[in-house]
């Protein structure tokens, strides 16, 4: 599972400049692959926006945080690969340092694909632990479905070959012309939710009509903002002991006034006594082991702060996902149910930690 935690082990909590870290999201690809499309119909930005929103990490490649208000996941775009006169092995270098997943963008009607399985083959090689979904693009290129069939079958093949594992692999239209290719990326999101929980969680769509799932539609940025933070501020020792808790509190605080209920000591403790002693006392137990964990020489500035981050990551985002349930049943004059709300954490805990749901 390390390779699949939201942190990298050798990421700081901050860069240089003090900013909070950001899972990230590296497309690499040929020119013309459908890179920036694609990133559009992830966010649904426009064509503006994100063209405004790329912004220079190395000499010719660039990053795009979304939301551009609050970021919460950044994308870098290295430059068309197998452009004449172009050597991408600094920009490759960069962008895998800085990367915690790949997404490896081939069309499908250009089978010359040489120089971007000849890269993946050299990022995996340096970085094993990265891991990365094949996108084709173009699936309105090719009308014929044998046609198309054979073409996935050489790339997938040919980028496997490369990873030296069998890609998640996704066909999808990004066709402006087109209606939106919603299961293909829906499907995108899930493989994307499998490698880096917390940018598949920000890019899914949510299809239900349930009210009370629409209704928290309106504040999972907030919680996966929140989520976030407590992922940076567990990794060092001790530190995580008091700021996650404290992080987790002003969510709480901030999520009652957003649903129009004040969050004080008796709803605190209405919430906890139907959330149930169980999972409280599991992950109060989890939590001092992952901080003692993080006390070890090597082993706790490595995996163990890189699983307490992922796992604070997941517990902070659950916490909240089932505080939004039992305050929409609260704000609505309902009582909430005990079996579900434990659902809805457990379910929200395994979804952002990549556990089996």
């Amino acid at each position: 599972m390390l390779n699949k935690l939201f942190w990298r082990s050798r990421s700081q909590p901050s860069d240089e400049t003090g900013e909070i870290a950001l899972p990230v999201v590296w497309l690499l690809g040929k020119t013309g692959a459908g890179k920036s499309s694609l990133v559009r119909a992830l966010t649904e930005q426009s064509d503006v926006q994100v063209g405004n929103g790329f912004q220079p990490c190395t000499r010719s490649a660039h990053s795009y945080d979304y939301p551009p208000e609050q970021p919460l996941v950044r994308f870098l775009d290295t430059r068309g690969l197998g452009e004449a006169g172009y050597d991408p092995a600094q920009d490759l270098e960069v962008c895998r340092d800085r990367s915690h997943a790949l997404i490896v963008v081939c069309q499908l009607n250009d089978p010359v694909q040489g120089t971007v399985s000849d890269a993946l083959s050299d990022i995996v090689r340096q970085e094993k632990r990265m891991r990365a979904i094949l996108v084709l693009t173009g699936k309105d290129l090719i009308i014929d479905l044998d046609a198309r069939g054979r073409a996935e079958r050489i790339i997938t093949a040919q980028m496997s070959q490369a990873a030296k594992y069998d890609l998640p692999v996704v066909t999808l239209s990004l066709a402006p012309s087109l209606p939106k290719d919603v299961e293909g990326l829906d499907a995108l999101n899930q493989h994307l939710l499998g490698i880096l929980p917390a940018a598949g969680l920000l890019l899914e769509k949510n299809h239900s009509r349930d009210a009370e799932q629409i209704e928290f539609q309106n504040h999972k940025r907030f919680v996966l903002s929140y989520a976030g933070v407590a992922a940076t501020s567990d990794f060092a020792p001790i530190v995580g002991i008091a700021a996650v808790p404290a992080t987790q509190l002003k969510m709480l605080h901030e999520l009652g006034r957003r649903y129009g209920v004040k969050w004080d000591r008796k709803v605190g403790a209405a919430f906890l006594s139907t959330m149930g002693l169980s999972i409280g006392a599991r992950y109060a137990t989890s939590f001092a082991l992952r901080e003692f964990a993080k006390l070890v020489p090597v082993f706790g500035q490595t995996v163990g702060a890189a699983t307490a981050s992922a796992i604070s990551f997941a517990s902070t985002y659950a916490l909240g996902r089932a505080a939004a349930y039992f305050l929409f049943r609260k704000a609505n004059g309902s009582s909430p149910n005990e079996d579900e709300l434990r659902k809805v954490y457990q379910r929200a805990f395994n979804r952002s930690s990549d556990e089996a749901d």
